[in-house]
């Protein structure tokens, strides 16, 4: 299982490079310097090849974009508005209508320019539901997925607690999404994750999908064929209090990591995840499943390129 880190390569197909907190700034307060290039290139060193730069709402969709445009090949995003966010619709300038009108043209136009390779984050959940009620989500989820009809990108999908009105909705437009999509940042249970896997999407695996015995069962049992990996930094880091912790005996060390009041350059900040973590994430998937970290990372690679492209090609088996 310890393979020499340098042969492996990873896509992160899930990270918050938008926040804040990649620049110094914690809840308005600037804490340390900008140290957003030294998040890069420690992903980079860690084998990351590629970054998918999650957008969770429009203008952070539009920063997603600009993130892509000025690191061409290396930064890819995604855009749409989270469930949690979906209540913006309703306070947009103009309406909802404009909103996603706004969506709709940013995705289009920065697909055909190569910088945005899916279409969320998009979904339903149902364990924050004071951040936006129930039928706000249902009825942006469905506005949005007949935008991701007439954009035609892979889905980038959020799902939590939420999995009849996730699953049914996404159902009645499975003919019209051709190119599928995945659920992100998965910790739903056995019989969700092969619904989803059923319907031919691929499922992201990272630490918040690790955390109970029964997130490691699941683990378990996602086909590599429908595995991707991602760190969704800041959040989900692995922790030693999780399961998954007893998966790590043989994953490589991590770079050291201060607290944000002792910054140092060239130090990773504890408890703001970054991509350089991501080998823990495919370590600990490949003891769980009992299989090499070496077919983990390739299993992973490989879905996600056939998924969203990422300017790579896949040589044929």
């Amino acid at each position: 299982m310890g393979a020499d880190a340098t042969q492996l390569r990873y896509v992160d197909i899930g990270i918050n490079l938008t926040d804040p907190v990649f620049r110094g700034e914690y809840h308005g307060t600037q804490k340390h310097e900008n140290d957003f290039d030294d998040v890069l290139q420690r992903g980079l060193e860690a084998g990351c090849k590629k970054f998918m730069v999650t957008g969770s709402d429009l203008k952070q969709s539009e920063h997603a974009v600009e993130i892509a445009k000025a690191h061409l090949g290396l930064c890819y995003a995604t855009v749409g508005v989270h469930p949690c966010s979906a209540k913006h619709f309703d306070s947009y300038p103009g309406g909802p209508s404009a909103l996603l009108s706004a969506l709709k043209d940013l995705a289009l136009s920065a697909k055909a320019s190569g910088h945005v390779v899916a279409f969320g984050e998009i979904g339903l959940d149902y364990d924050r539901l004071f951040l936006t009620v129930k039928e706000t989500q249902l009825k942006y989820f469905e506005a949005q997925l007949d935008v991701a009809v007439e954009v035609q990108l892979p889905l980038f999908l959020h799902m939590r607690a939420a999995a009849d009105d996730f699953e049914r909705l996404l159902r009645d437009r499975l003919g019209e999404l051709p190119k599928r999509g995945l659920v992100h940042s998965f910790t739903g249970t056995v019989e969700e994750m092969l619904g989803v896997v059923g319907m031919g999407f691929d499922i992201g695996v990272n630490g918040c999908s690790m955390k109970t015995e029964e997130n490691i069962e699941v683990v378990r049992q996602i086909p590599l064929t429908h595995l991707q990996i991602e760190t969704d930094g800041p959040w989900c880091e692995m922790r030693p209090s999780h399961a998954s912790a007893a998966y790590l005996t043989d994953a490589p060390p991590l770079p050291r990591a201060v607290k944000k009041e002792k910054f140092a350059k060239g130090l990773m900040v504890k408890g703001r995840n970054e991509p350089a973590t991501i080998p823990h994430v495919a370590h600990a998937i490949a003891k769980i499943k009992g299989v090499t970290v070496e077919e983990v990372c390739e299993a992973a690679w490989r879905n996600s390129i056939k998924m969203f492209g990422l300017g790579e090609t896949l040589e044929v088996e």
